[in-house]
């Protein structure tokens, strides 16, 4: 495994990382998580990103309880907060932040967490509400560094202009070679600012492991086919999509690697990226992303894939 510095934090990275978005405490049974969860540590992965809302808590109760046999400082835990957890529960407020953020500590069974993340932009709260209430979530000791998902770029140099409190770190944008949206301003923007990016969807909901053939039915094990874990698949199944993937899959073949391998190794040959996100319903699937740490590629064989792809529409 690799690892890379999160921004202008101390925190390294493994440049793979475990996600729990419609996996653990949804979609994956109990034992299957703490299967996948201890393979990651085996492969060296030390970063956990989760979020209250997944499972309204449901992923932060099973981890935890996963995450305190281990040594506090051996493993990077991050969580979020916006979206509703309740009827009257949601958003960036100083009420709301402060609230969340003791409740996560609850089920992630920890005093800390290293990364605290806006889960997407409150439109609803002054900014610089937000922004006090986070630092204060830092001074107290009860999270590390501070981060955001889904800005744009605008609003980051908005927060960045606030006088008199924490800086973000790090940024959780979607981003893969079927969407590259981020490349155009908040990549550049935060590299100029000490904000690494921290990736989900590198596969595009697992599109680009390859495992989904144009015209066939999803394979039964597969994310596609799981009524927890395949609601928010519909775009990335289109046939266009799936077209274009079989061709990319050649050139992973002529890398000697797998698909998700060569995508995830696509996705990390951006410097800004500190870490890809990547979600596992079983240990063998961690094995064959965290592999992609060490892969040496092509620079030609990724821009050929790229111009395979350019005239898929993201969704």
């Amino acid at each position: 495994m690799k690892y890379r510095q999160l921004g202008a934090s101390d925190l390294k990275v493994s440049v793979i990382s475990l996600g729990s978005w419609l996996t653990y405490g949804v979609g994956v049974e109990a034992d299957k998580t703490r299967a996948c969860v201890d393979r990651a540590f085996d492969l060296g992965i030390n970063f956990i990103d989760t979020a209250n809302v997944y499972g309204r808590g449901a992923a932060e109760a099973v981890l935890g309880e996963i995450l305190a046999e281990r040594p506090r400082d051996s493993y990077v835990l991050a969580t979020k907060v916006f979206f509703p957890m309740s009827a009257t529960d949601r958003g960036l407020s100083r009420a709301q932040i402060l609230k969340q953020m003791d409740d996560s500590l609850l089920r992630l069974r920890t005093d800390h967490v290293d990364l605290y993340q806006c889960h997407r932009y409150d439109p609803d709260t002054p900014l610089e509400e937000t922004m006090e209430a986070l630092s204060d979530v830092v001074r107290a000791g009860k999270a590390r560094y501070i981060g955001f998902s889904e800005w744009s770029a605008e609003q980051i140099v908005a927060a960045f202009a606030i006088p008199g409190v924490e800086r973000f770190v790090s940024s959780q944008p979607q981003y893969s070679l079927l969407y590259r949206r981020p490349e155009h301003k908040v990549i550049p923007l935060c590299a100029a600012s000490g904000v690494s990016q921290i990736v989900w969807s590198p596969l595009a909901q697992g599109v680009l492991s390859g495992k989904y053939a144009p015209g066939a039915k999803p394979p039964a094990d597969s994310r596609a086919a799981s009524d927890s874990m395949g609601q928010m698949m519909g775009n990335w199944l289109r046939p266009q999509v799936l077209e274009a993937v079989a061709r990319v899959k050649p050139l992973a073949q002529e890398a000697g690697c797998t698909m998700s391998q060569f995508a995830l190794a696509w996705v990390l040959r951006e410097p800004n990226i500190a870490s890809a996100i990547v979600g596992a319903s079983r240990p063998s699937q961690i094995d064959d992303n965290a592999a992609a740490a060490e892969l040496t590629i092509d620079p030609a064989l990724f821009a050929e894939a790229e111009r395979l792809v350019a005239d898929v529409p993201p969704p």
